[in-house]
C-alpha cells in the first residue's frame, strides 16, 4: 500500500477506536496518523524513511522489508516502551492503533507481511491488492468512506 492509503487507514482505525474508547479523539487521530507510517521505517522510499534516512537503512540491512517492523513481536515491543516511557495513554494507544492499521493493509498485498518475525512464514490475507493499482484505490475509497462515518459518529455523539 501506497502512504496515502496508510495515512487514512489510521485515520480510520483511530476513529473507529475513538468510538469504543474514552481517549480523546483528536489525540488519538493525530497519534493514529504518525502510527501508520512506523512501519515502514524500514523502507528507504516511505515517507518516514525519506524523514529518518540512516535508521532506515540500518532497519532494512538489519531485518529488510516488511519482516520484523510489520510483526506482532515489534508491536509489542513497541507497546512494552510505550507503556514505561509515555505519560499519555491517548498518543500510546493512537501510535498502535496507526501502527496496526498498517500492518493489516500490508497483509491485504500480494507479499503480505513476516507477522510472526522471525518466523519466516508470510501473513496475507485470500484477496490481495496491488499496490498502487485500481484495487489499492476500491481500498482508499473505502477506507475515506469509514473515516466519514466514524468521524460523523464522533462528531454527533459529544
Amino acid at each position: 500500500m501506497t502512504g496515502k492509503t496508510h495515512i487514512i487507514g489510521g485515520v480510520a482505525a483511530s476513529l473507529a477506536f475513538a468510538q469504543i474508547t474514552n481517549y480523546e479523539p483528536a489525540i488519538l487521530l493525530g497519534a493514529g496518523v504518525i502510527g501508520s507510517l512506523i512501519p515502514d521505517i524500514c523502507h528507504g522510499s516511505s515517507k518516514i524513511g525519506r524523514a529518518l534516512p540512516i535508521l532506515s537503512k540500518l532497519i532494512n540491512g538489519l531485518f529488510g522489508h516488511r519482516t520484523f517492523t510489520h510483526s506482532l513481536l515489534f508491536l509489542v515491543i513497541i507497546a512494552v516502551l510505550l507503556h514505561n516511557f509515555m505519560p499519555i495513554e491517548a498518543v500510546s494507544a493512537g501510535l498502535l492503533v496507526g501502527m496496526a492499521s498498517h500492518i493489516v493493509l500490508d497483509m491485504a498485498t500480494k507479499r503480505g507481511v513476516k507477522l510472526l518475525f522471525p518466523l519466516r512464514w508470510n501473513v496475507r490475507f485470500p484477496l490481495t491488492a496491488t499496490t498502487g493499482g485500481p484495487s489499492e484505490y476500491l481500498v482508499f475509497a473505502l477506507l475515506s468512506l469509514f473515516s466519514v462515518y466514524f468521524g460523523y459518529g464522533l462528531l454527533f455523539s459529544l
